[in-house]
């Protein structure tokens, strides 16, 4: 799924000028995604595109505590790189949510980082932020040795 996800990035830079989901998917196949793939990955990118940053009310500076179980799934570098985008101003309290509740919703436990880097990457990209090329760089950046998924 996540392979889709970026595929869909690196051909479709505007999120919103992807083809129709019919054509999406024969382009995809085309590719040589696996359907099974390709029908979780739009899924999980409907879902995205269905919810909204929450609207944040509160002292931005305010300490967010993760649950048990997003500790546990996000593991601490998971969770190290969420509070370090944050520190740094990469995203937002209602971004940081979204990025949250789509690594929440994936298979994987614990996420991955190069997993978790991805997902950051498709809420920034559904958001239309600005996303300056060290970031996609770093976002994209995964060991060649390391499979996605």
């Amino acid at each position: 799924m996540i392979d889709v996800l970026v595929f869909l990035f690196q051909n479709y830079y505007d999120f919103r000028t992807h083809p129709a989901p019919d054509a999406l998917v024969k382009k995809l196949s085309a590719a040589g995604f696996d359907p099974d793939e390709i029908s979780l990955a739009l899924d999980w990118l409907d879902e995205l595109k269905s919810a909204r940053p929450a609207d944040f009310v509160g002292d931005p500076r305010a300490t967010r505590v993760y649950t048990v179980d997003e500790q546990a799934r996000l593991g601490p570098d998971g969770l190290d790189f969420v509070l370090f985008l944050a520190a740094a101003g990469v995203v937002t309290p209602p971004l940081r949510e979204l990025i949250l509740d789509r690594a929440m919703s994936l298979d994987d436990d614990p996420v991955p980082l190069d997993k978790l880097k991805i997902i950051v990457l498709m809420v920034l990209w559904s958001q239309e932020q600005d996303l300056e090329p060290l970031i996609v760089e770093e976002l994209l950046n995964t060991p060649d040795d390391v499979p996605l998924h």
